[in-house]
């Protein structure tokens, strides 16, 4: 007999695969081109549950399909990787997306990604300044609008330009440190915040995120990396 985590994402899949649900929401108007959709599932925020050697295999499976515009540097001689953590982030990202309505899963997304994870130091220095994951969705609405009651979003809202930038830029900020570990959801908070024109770095600036703190965050990025859960 199905479970009902079972039923429940049936119901989901036959949402987003109708093509009467897919009408693009008049009132959010995120202003970035997306790209490509992205192969990451959800499901892999699971992998926790599953016994340590498959849940390495899990892992290691969406880290390879993590977007960046340099494949061959973030899986190749490099051996740039994700952390678990940054994994869980984008794959939460995505969810929120769906969650808010929204076609896209932008840096708004990202964000909210960071928070719903919970673990890492970029969520703790986030809600140790007050920025909640409720003020983070309040805010978005207030940038981007909300979207129509009745819109259903894709099953893997593609990523809008900004979000993707942000993604590169945490690899790429990696590479120039010329340390060993790995791209952190620290990096991906900060790539979030080198975009003024993203809605993550309004929505954070205007809840009392700053440069100083974005320094302080970079000063532990390395210490989250080499302490981070393979």
């Amino acid at each position: 007999m199905a479970t009902a985590a079972q039923a429940a994402a049936v119901f989901l899949s036959f949402l987003s695969s109708s093509p009467s649900h897919h009408s693009a929401p008049s009132s959010v108007s995120l202003g970035a081109t997306p790209v490509l959709p992205v192969s990451l599932r959800v499901a892999a925020a699971a992998g926790p549950r599953l016994s340590s050697p498959l849940r390495g295999r899990r892992i290691s499976a969406v880290i390879a399909q993590l977007p960046t515009a340099h494949p061959e540097v973030s899986n190749g001689d490099k051996k740039i990787r994700w952390s678990s953590r940054a994994v869980r982030s984008f794959a939460m990202a995505e969810l929120e997306a769906r969650k808010m309505r929204y076609p896209t899963t932008g840096t708004e997304g990202l964000l909210m990604g960071i928070l719903v994870e919970g673990t890492s130091g970029a969520a703790k220095l986030l809600r140790a300044n007050g920025i909640t994951l409720l003020k983070v969705r309040e805010e978005a609405a207030n940038v981007l609008g909300k979207s129509e009651m009745f819109y259903f979003s894709p099953m893997h809202p593609p990523l809008t330009k900004a979000a993707q930038q942000a993604l590169d830029w945490a690899v790429n900020e990696k590479l120039k440190s010329g340390e060993d570990g790995e791209v952190t959801a620290n990096h991906l908070l900060l790539g979030i915040w080198s975009d003024k024109e993203s809605a993550g770095h309004k929505i954070l600036a205007s809840l009392g995120f700053d440069d100083e703190k974005a320094i302080l965050l970079a000063k532990t990025a390395g210490e989250e990396a080499a302490m981070s859960p393979r």
